[in-house]
């Protein structure tokens, strides 16, 4: 029997779900130590060679290594993670990555082998994402999910913000361990969010179809037709893409939009950090009030609040009043992105998460990608605020969308 995490109950009630708040501290050190990790590549570039004629394009190879197998190889760990063991996957990925670090001053020091190991670690962080989301259903009760997804998101948002910014101190800390202590402290956090995990009193469902040999392409396929068949978690993974679209063009859009609020363009950082921390505040409520949220339109309020933030954009000239907007389309997101989560977590079968998972990491990654070039070009063909004002024409229709495919289900999820 599950562990019990009443939806009243809130973070506090969750915390107490022992195996629950072991996956939890997974994560976070599994996360912190991924913005290490890549702090640690970039840093160590001044000591390795790069391949002839390449001097100028190492940190672009480092990124594209970076970034590949999280387009390329989505579908296919989710089908893995439907075959194995969701704890074993965890686990092993830790593992592997926290040795594949620690190999590092044993290595030539020569750029080939440097985009080697960011190329292997990414392969690794594929199959733990789509593992570490099939593990939560299996570890909180149904009732639990929203405020569950809540805190993950949360911490995955706090990861990224925190993760990257104290990456350098770490790391500078480490150099006085010794020659290698900043690959010493980056295995250390997974080697850690290895042994957490592997505590976790996990208990799998097997289904027949694990016992038989694995055929990826039919495998492929059958989640493709469930995708198909189930429009509900089709249209929430759907507004899942959408909603990281918008983040990856501001991402983008953050420095013309700095320009106007009378910042450098290297403090664009600072809009991305406020929407950041909307999205913290906006997981925090839901997943603490979440069950006084019970027949309300989610992800419509969500995607007006983001396409009010876009727009008003164009009119603002103060940097309070745009940290404020960024903010607020923060929490706007929220509202979007939790509720969706929890929806394919309550509506796909257990024996299908990982696959449907593995699809959503695929399309998720390329919505991160090509609306930040696509954004920068608009920009320069017909401004900053024509862009803005299209995106929020856009946002609206796909609130409106999404809230007529989703309002009779959302009722019983939240």
């Amino acid at each position: 029997m599950l562990p019990t995490s009443p939806s009243g109950g809130g973070f506090r009630t969750l915390i107490h779900n022992r195996p629950f708040l072991a996956l939890w501290i997974g994560q976070i050190l599994s996360q912190i130590a991924d913005k290490v990790f890549f702090v640690l590549m970039i840093s160590l570039l001044t000591q390795y060679r790069p391949l002839p004629g390449l001097e100028n394009s190492a940190r672009s190879l480092l990124m594209i290594a970076f970034t590949l197998p999280a387009i390329l190889l989505g579908s296919a760990a989710g089908i893995v993670v439907d075959r194995f063991s969701k704890k074993q996957i965890l686990t092993y990925s830790n593992f592997l990555r926290g040795l594949l670090v620690l190999s590092i001053p044993v290595l030539p020091k020569v750029f080939l082998v440097l985009l080697v190991i960011t190329f292997l670690e990414s392969i690794l962080t594929q199959f733990f994402a789509p593992a570490e989301q099939t593990a939560i259903p299996l570890l909180v009760e149904r009732q639990g999910l929203m405020t569950a997804n809540a805190l993950f998101t949360t911490t995955m948002l706090g990861s990224l913000i925190v993760g990257f910014a104290i990456g350098e101190p770490l790391l500078s800390l480490a150099r006085t361990w010794g020659q290698f202590g900043e690959e010493f402290l980056v295995s250390v956090l997974y080697l850690l969010a290895a042994g957490v995990i592997w505590s976790i009193p996990m208990r799998e469902t097997q289904y027949p179809e694990q016992q038989v040999k694995m055929h990826p392409w039919n495998d492929f396929k059958s989640g493709l037709k469930y995708l198909r068949q189930d429009r509900l978690v089709s249209n929430a993974m759907l507004q899942l893409a959408i909603l990281y679209s918008v983040f990856a063009a501001l991402v983008g859009l953050s420095i013309p939009l700095v320009k106007d609020l009378g910042l450098k363009d290297e403090q664009f950082g600072f809009l991305l950090a406020a929407a950041g921390i909307g999205i913290v505040l906006g997981s925090a409520v839901l997943g603490h009030w979440g069950d006084r949220f019970h027949h309300k339109p989610l992800p419509l309020i969500g995607f007006l609040m983001m396409a009010i933030g876009l727009s008003v954009f164009t009119f603002v000239d103060s940097i309070w009043v745009g940290l404020g907007l960024s903010t607020f389309l923060g929490i706007g997101a929220s509202l979007v992105g939790v509720p969706m989560q929890t929806l394919i977590q309550q509506q796909t079968p257990e024996s299908m998460r990982g696959k449907i998972f593995g699809f959503q990491n695929n399309l998720v990654n390329i919505a991160l990608i090509l609306p930040l070039a696509i954004a920068t070009s608009l920009t320069d063909a017909v401004g900053l605020r024509a862009v803005l004002i299209g995106m929020s024409i856009i946002i609206i229709v796909i609130g409106i969308w999404a809230w007529k495919s989703t309002r009779n289900v959302l009722q019983d999820v939240i």
